[in-house]
């Protein structure tokens, strides 16, 4: 599914594995794959068709430490509301790998080529996207 991709095979698979945790009062857990009915509730509420869920944390999924990360969290949270977009704090946590969770957001209305963009700018290997239909997709930006 994967295989023209730069990025490990354990890298990837750690990806499809964690939890994409929306922090609204609901504070869903979207899942690689699965519909999820608060996203499509989201994507009602707001009138957007799509979103992505955002991180800039660890570039390309190497540690750079948390002093580093939040100062790449605050770059993207001004990013984002420069842009006008709607957006609600997030984290991105695998439960048994060790890796500390991200702090992310999730981003309604971004569109698959706008949120590849801003995937790109962050360094990132991935993000996550969901068309109308509110299932969350890998897709793999290298």
């Amino acid at each position: 599914m994967f295989s023209n991709s730069n990025i490990p095979g354990e890298t990837i698979k750690a990806y499809l594995e964690t939890d994409y945790i929306v922090l609204d009062a609901a504070s869903t857990t979207l899942k690689i794959g699965q519909t999820d009915p608060h996203l499509a509730a989201l994507h009602g509420t707001y009138d957007m068709p799509c979103s992505a869920f955002h991180t800039a944390c660890n570039p390309f999924s190497e540690d750079c430490g948390a002093e580093a990360n939040a100062a790449r969290t605050a770059a993207l949270a001004a990013d984002l509301e420069r842009r006008g977009l709607v957006t609600i704090e997030a984290i991105g946590k695998h439960l048994s790998n060790g890796w500390p969770g991200e702090a992310s957001f999730l981003v309604l209305g971004l569109s698959l080529e706008a949120a590849k963009a801003i995937g790109t700018k962050y360094g990132q290997n991935a993000i996550v996207w969901s068309a109308v239909d509110a299932v969350p997709r890998l897709i793999l930006l290298r």
